[in-house]
């Protein structure tokens, strides 16, 4: 009988780990409040990124750009980004929320948690392999694999 309270002890601690992470994130209340960057515009329309975006920058991620992207467990930055209305480049629509949580179980993406959501805050369910990390790889091993910088923001 013992043997059968720890092999259920087991199996149930895995479970809710599992649980867990495969819990979709949502997307963090009031981050519109946080630390707004300069207004960015990417005209690469190869790029996931093409339009023009805002990033968001909890407390946390805050004393991480300022640690030349040295980020702490929990850091949250949000990215929103906007459609190319006109020329030159106006804010249009938006059309999409990125979600970055430094989460160190997050082993397969550097330590960090990625979710996509749509304009209506709800999740898009993108791969954060295969959509967004392989780029955060590339382009920002060395700083945490965080793309953006301290000189995206007015500190």
């Amino acid at each position: 009988m013992k043997s059968i309270v720890v092999i259920w002890s087991v199996i149930s601690f895995f479970l809710a780990a599992t649980t867990s992470e495969a819990a979709p994130t949502a997307l963090p209340k009031g981050y519109s409040n946080w630390k707004k960057s300069e207004r960015k515009v990417n005209t690469d329309k190869s790029s996931l990124f093409y339009g023009i975006h805002y990033i968001y920058a909890d407390k946390k991620a805050e004393r991480g750009y300022l640690a030349d992207n040295k980020f702490a467990e929990g850091s949250r930055i949000v990215v929103e980004s906007f459609s190319i209305k006109g020329s030159p480049a106006v804010d249009g629509p938006k059309n999409m929320i990125v979600l970055m949580q430094k989460d160190k179980r997050q082993t397969a993406t550097g330590g960090w948690l990625f979710a996509g959501f749509g304009v209506d805050g709800k999740p898009s369910g993108l791969d954060p392999v295969t959509t967004c990390f392989g780029c955060h790889q590339k382009d920002a091993a060395g700083r945490d694999f965080v793309i953006s910088t301290k000189k995206d923001f007015k500190f």
